[in-house]
Parts: C-alpha cells; sequence; structure tokens
C-alpha cells in the first residue's frame, strides 16, 4: 500500500499566471492557431498526468479515478485507459446522470472500448488502492459543492492512498484560491495544465494543493510569444539573483544607504528592533532607530551596530535630513508620540515603507503617494478598505491592487502567497514562505529586509518582491531544518544571509 507520507520532487514552474478567463481564452486561440482540438489537448492532459503519476507512484498497481462531468472528468477517462493498458488495475467512478461535453464523451468511449468499466459513485470503495486521481471539477467551478460529490470528497481525504488532483483540487478556486463549500479534496500532488493559476498559490492554496506540477501540453511556443503576456509573475528563490547583484570592491557604507526606522513604543520596543537588525543583515549601509528610551539601553547592549536614540521631534527632523529611506510602524502605538512622528515624516519625499501602526494611522487619516511601500496583512488590508476580512479574503487579487490604487506605491499584501502590486498595475505572487511563519515579529522582520533594499538602489516594486522572496527563502529554510511549529521571526537571521548573497548559494 502507498501512502500518504511526504515526499520532495524537484520541479520547474514557470513565472507566468493567468486568470481563468485568460486561460480558457488563450485555450482556445491556441486550438485555432496551431489547428489541433479540444480533444487533442484533453488527450495531452490526461498522458500527462499518467505519466507524472507513474513517475511519483512507480510501484502502483491500483488506481481509484473519479470523474466528473467537464473536461477535468474527460482528462480522468484519458488517464484511466493509458493505466489500464499499461497493466495497472482501475476503478473508475462516475456520476451517470449529466451530459459529458463532446471531448469529454470522446474519451469516456475510448475508455468503454478498451474494456473499462465505470462504476457508480455509490459503490464500496476497495481496500487495495494505491492512488486515487481527482478528476471531479476543474477551474471553471465557481459554486458550492453538492452532494453526491461532497460525500465522495470527503471519502478522498479520508483514504489511505495518496491523491493526485488534475489542473486544481477539487472543491477550491482557481481563481482566488477559496473553498467553494464544505468539502474541499486535500491533494499531495496537483498538476496544473497549459498555465499556472492564482488559485493554485494563494489563499487557502496551500492547505489542498500539495505539490504543484505543470505542463504546458506542447503550446509553449504559444503561450510565451511576444503577443501574450501574463497578467501576474510568479518569483520564488531561484529569481533572487536578478535582484542581487554583485557589489562593488571599492563599496562604502554609505553607498549602501542610511535607513531610519521609527517606532517601538513602551512594550512594543522588540518589533522595531527586529526591523532594524533584519535591515542591518540585508546589507543597509547605517541604521538609525529612534524609538522610547526605555529601549535605547537594550538596543545598543544587544546589537552595538544599531545607532538608537530617543523619538523627539527635534532628532526626527535631524534624522530625516540623515536618511535615504524611511521605515515607521513596527511598535509604534497610537498614542499622540507615534502620531506626530508620523505626520512629520509623512511630508517627505524620499522612499519610505509603512507598517503595522503605521497603517493603522493611515486608514484613520488616507492620503495617496507613490514613494511608499504599505505592508498590511488582511485585518490591516481590511481596516484600509473599511471592508470585512472574509470581503479580502475572498478577493486577494482585486485587493492589492486596489490598495494601491486608493494609496499610491507599492502594496505587500502579507499571507500565503503574498501579492504584491503597484500603482502602475503590477501584479506579483511571492511563492515562497511557510506556515511556522505564522508567528509574531515575522512582518517586522520583512520590512526591515526590504528597507535595506531600497537603501541599495532597488526600485519599490523590485524592493518589495526581492524582499518578500528573501525573507519566506529564509523562513523556508529554517523550516527544512527543524520543522515549522516553533519558528521565531529572529530564526531567520542564521540564514537570511544566503538570500541576500545568492551568488555563493
Amino acid at each position: 500500500m502507498i501512502t500518504k507520507k511526504k515526499r520532495i520532487y524537484k520541479n520547474i514552474l514557470p513565472h507566468t499566471v493567468w486568470p481563468i478567463q485568460l486561460i480558457n481564452k488563450l485555450e482556445y486561440e491556441a486550438i485555432n492557431t496551431l489547428d489541433i482540438t479540444l480533444y487533442e489537448l484533453m488527450q495531452r492532459a490526461g498522458k500527462a498526468s499518467y505519466k507524472l503519476a507513474l513517475e511519483i507512484w512507480p510501484l502502483s498497481q491500483h488506481w481509484m479515478i473519479l470523474c466528473g462531468h467537464g473536461n477535468n472528468g474527460g482528462d480522468g477517462y484519458v488517464i484511466a485507459r493509458l493505466a489500464y493498458l499499461s497493466g495497472i488495475n482501475v476503478t473508475l467512478l462516475a456520476h451517470e446522470h449529466y451530459i459529458l461535453s463532446k471531448e469529454a464523451q470522446q474519451s469516456r468511449d475510448a475508455w468503454l472500448s478498451v474494456g473499462g468499466v465505470i462504476y457508480p459513485t455509490d459503490i464500496t470503495w476497495p481496500k487495495n488502492v494505491d492512488l486515487i486521481v481527482d478528476a471531479l471539477f476543474g477551474i471553471g467551478i465557481n459554486r458550492e459543492i453538492i452532494e453526491p460529490y461532497n460525500n465522495l470528497i470527503e471519502m478522498m481525504n479520508s483514504h489511505v492512498a495518496p491523491v493526485l488532483s488534475i489542473d486544481i483540487p477539487s472543491g477550491l478556486s482557481a481563481n482566488n484560491g477559496i473553498t467553494l463549500g464544505s468539502a474541499t479534496v486535500v491533494a499531495n500532488h496537483t498538476i496544473s495544465m497549459i498555465g499556472l493559476k492564482p488559485g493554485q498559490l494563494i489563499g487557502e492554496a496551500r492547505d489542498y494543493v500539495g505539490c504543484l506540477h505543470y505542463d504546458d501540453l506542447g503550446l509553449s511556443s504559444f503561450l510565451f510569444s511576444k503577443n501574450q503576456e501574463a497578467p501576474i509573475i510568479r518569483y520564488d528563490v531561484k529569481d533572487l539573483n536578478s535582484w542581487f547583484k554583485q557589489s562593488k570592491k571599492s563599496l562604502h557604507k554609505y553607498n549602501n544607504g542610511c535607513l531610519l526606522v521609527i517606532g517601538g513604543d513602551i512594550g512594543t520596543g522588540g518589533a522595531i528592533k527586529m526591523t532594524a537588525e533584519a535591515a542591518l543583515r540585508s546589507g543597509a549601509g547605517l541604521v538609525r532607530v529612534l524609538t522610547h528610551k526605555d529601549n535605547i539601553c537594550s538596543f545598543i547592549s544587544t546589537r552595538p551596530e544599531l545607532m538608537v536614540d530617543v523619538l523627539n521631534e527635534e532628532l526626527l527632523q535631524k534624522s530625516l535630513e540623515w536618511a535615504n529611506v524611511i521605515v515607521i510602524g513596527p511598535g509604534l502605538g497610537q498614542r499622540d508620540w507615534g502620531r506626530n512622528a508620523l505626520k512629520i515624516i509623512s511630508i517627505s519625499k524620499k522612499p519610505m515603507l509603512w507598517d503595522a501602526d503605521a497603517l493603522n494611522l493611515l486608514a484613520m487619516n488616507q492620503d495617496h503617494r507613490n514613494n511608499r511601500i504599505i505592508t498590511p496583512h488582511l485585518g490591516e488590508a481590511a481596516r484600509l478598505l473599511g471592508m470585512k476580512i472574509s470581503e479580502v479574503k475572498s478577493n486577494l487579487l482585486q485587493i492589492a491592487p486596489l490598495l494601491a490604487q486608493r494609496y499610491g506605491g507599492v502594496v505587500v499584501l502579507k499571507g500565503a502567497g503574498t501579492i504584491i502590486a503597484d500603482y502602475t498595475g503590477k501584479i506579483a505572487i511571492a511563492d515562497v514562505g511557510n506556515v511556522g511563519m505564522a508567528s509574531g515579529g515575522m512582518g517586522d522582520v520583512l520590512s526591515g529586509i526590504i528597507a535595506a533594499l531600497l537603501c541599495q538602489k532597488l526600485t519599490l516594486i523590485d524592493a518589495a518582491c526581492a524582499g518578500c522572496v528573501a525573507h519566506g527563502a529564509a523562513g523556508d529554510t529554517i523550516a527544512a531544518q527543524r520543522g515549522t511549529r516553533g519558528m521565531l521571526a529572529t530564526d531567520l537571521f542564521e540564514v537570511l544571509w544566503q538570500f541576500v548573497n545568492p551568488e555563493i548559494m
């Protein structure tokens, strides 16, 4: 019996991500341009899935394949036929009361023509199944899953055999990564066809997709032609070299920028200290912290590389003249102490990053500026837009650009599959990070990394993207070494150097 033990596979995913409306458009344009049929694409999708299943589970002998009534189900019939002809025992379940699409019907007929059997969905499941193939619902579904499919999904999830989902786990929205009802397939592996979809990368996707694979179905020449520009870019650790260039040997600390970090009211000094130290460890030349007087001694004694002083109006004005880049917000609080500092820096034209309480204050007194990065989590995004958190979660790809339009500059919408958007309409997804990073202080560290990259002359959008990737990659390294539970934000400092110096990786 093949169990659901976690395994890691080397996999290359494209940088381009396509909303499903554009995927469907590209599919039909490719059919017309390349003179192929939708049935031929279905055969390619089924073959790609079959080959992947053999690669991952080469010893499997009994596959159970669940087919829906759409083209995703058609892929399942192709997989079943190929597996059956190769000598694998196949049990195929399908609901017989639906009319199939023309192509799915052709694939169903081909399955029956080789002696395949279609079992009703209410049969007792065999006990010796090695692999379950989820071909129930594809990327087009946008409604709640109903019976009998809820029950089928629950049975898949409770079975000991691993699950391969075709294109997307059934019950997960391909556009926004939200679940479409009370049951969603928890896949061990998912294979995406033609292009990656946002719902495979953001929102709740990581709870359901498992290891993501990709096959272009032979359409790469069409997909990457000059007239096809993806609206969303996916970045991961392999992209760091494109942002981090080799430093000149004659470099001095002022070339790497002077960063002013403001925050840390009574009891929250740790937040601003993590931001400041993350900036130092990401290459900022000089970092000055203005904070509450109670924090100064501990900051200097534990991190002497920082310049630390009390936050007051006189020192703030002088520091603003000195700084190349400004960060405000971590531990700032919402007292007059923090409000006055935010009011003073708000007139500066220098590159800046606002986080944490700076965002809560911004929600109360909104403005628009293009020299700023804001880094809200879902709750802060909801406050900035006057929405419920549930509305933000359901519309992540729309929320990030909307924030950029309303507030200007660049938005880093933090979460599982962080989304970066700017006021010109660019959208990116940082495909890094893990559940262990859902802990206090991780956002403070991210702010320091991004700010350090601004100091090193990266543009706002590049600093945001590179910072998110380096931050998430550091977290993934810690998770690989120790697991996710109990990960601390400061643990990232142990490995962060690897990702801001990618030339030595």
